[in-house]
């Protein structure tokens, strides 16, 4: 049987049809192994977020400071499909990073969610630490939290400072761990707490662990804070995780705890985490930080000194690249903003 030209070209056209829906679709429903990173959100640390303010701090030398200190984020979109992948590639916005380099194959969403909150506790516990370190104001271990029903429900408080548990002087979260772990559940223990101009005595009925039942559980969330009660630090970054907003907390804290505005007038954003003697660490997607600020309007960014080489790769017009170590270096930088003084660039 002979088949006609036409007939040859409509069974072409529709193989070719049927393959170019095949692959629509593919590129539709198929999702790669990426994920696309690119400019998030910028959050002034002088500010609000849903109502409340970023950086509270009762007993604030200046309680309502000026300007703006943005943290900056990165934004992570994963699901992608084929064709979003390949959009956001060739966009020139959006880099494609292996998906397992975010999401380890051995943990769910669920759990690196909880690691970036995690991760967002400790910075601003550190931020805490390295604010009140540079301004050498003595600090205190307290109370952030209690266990509904734990055995400190009703006789511990949050941000009652830790004086001494059965006697000994508690100076940090190791001192009340060693004391703890010389007692048994069932055991009854005394607290000497600061709360506001009161200073208590409490009797507590140590319970058990509830990951270790052989060991004993006070039922608080130990937190570093100011030895002073008249001053309490609050932060509400709302969504945010990871380490990475350190530095610009720990400035805006300072900030409020002195005179004057340590932006001078400037758009100052900027990004790095923090360790509790203010040494300011490294962190990624750079590039995608310093967009995201410049689009804010900032004309002045913190770098962190380890990611100055790739802040510098792509840094865009009409932002300033300052260069930080330390915490020190970060107020001795914006201490020189609208002066003739040189400061460390990038």
């Amino acid at each position: 049987m002979t088949i006609k030209p036409a007939h040859r070209r409509i069974a072409t056209i529709t193989v070719g049809v049927v393959v170019l829906l095949a692959f629509v679709i593919a590129g539709m429903t198929l999702r790669v192994p990426y994920v696309a990173l690119g400019p998030g959100p910028t959050v002034n640390t002088l500010g609000d977020v849903e109502g409340k303010p970023v950086v509270e701090v009762t007993g604030a030398v200046d309680p309502d400071p000026k300007g703006n200190l943005n943290l900056t984020t990165v934004s992570l979109r994963d699901g992608l499909s084929l064709f979003q992948a390949l959009g956001m590639w060739a966009s020139g916005t959006y880099e494609l990073q292996p998906r397992e380099l975010y999401y380890p194959p051995d943990q769910t969403v669920e759990q690196v969610q909880q690691q970036n909150t995690e991760q967002m506790s400790g910075s601003e516990t550190n931020a805490t630490m390295a604010s009140l370190n540079y301004l050498h104001k003595p600090v205190a271990i307290g109370v952030g939290a209690v266990a509904s029903k734990g055995p400190a429900d009703g006789k511990l408080a949050p941000r009652d400072r830790i004086l001494t548990l059965d006697g000994v002087a508690i100076d940090g979260p190791k001192a009340l761990a060693d004391v703890l772990a010389r007692h048994k559940p069932g055991d009854e223990v005394e607290l000497t707490v600061q709360r506001g101009p009161q200073r208590l005595t409490q009797q507590v009925k140590l319970g058990a662990r509830p990951d270790d039942p052989a060991k004993a559980f006070l039922g608080v969330t130990p937190q570093m804070m100011a030895a002073d009660p008249n001053i309490n630090i609050v932060f509400n970054v709302g969504d945010i995780g990871g380490p990475s907003a350190g530095l610009m907390l720990t400035l805006s804290v300072i900030d409020h705890l002195t005179p004057g505005d340590l932006s001078h007038g400037q758009f100052v954003a900027g990004t790095g985490t923090i360790d509790p003697n203010g040494k300011v660490g490294t962190i990624g997607g750079i590039p995608h930080k310093i967009k995201a600020a410049r689009d804010a309007g900032a004309t002045v960014f913190l770098v962190p000194a380890g990611n100055c080489d790739a802040a510098k790769s792509d840094a865009p017009d009409g932002i300033e690249l300052v260069k930080v170590d330390t915490l020190t270096d970060a107020v001795n930088a914006l201490d020189t903003l609208g002066t003739d003084e040189a400061r460390p660039h990038c």
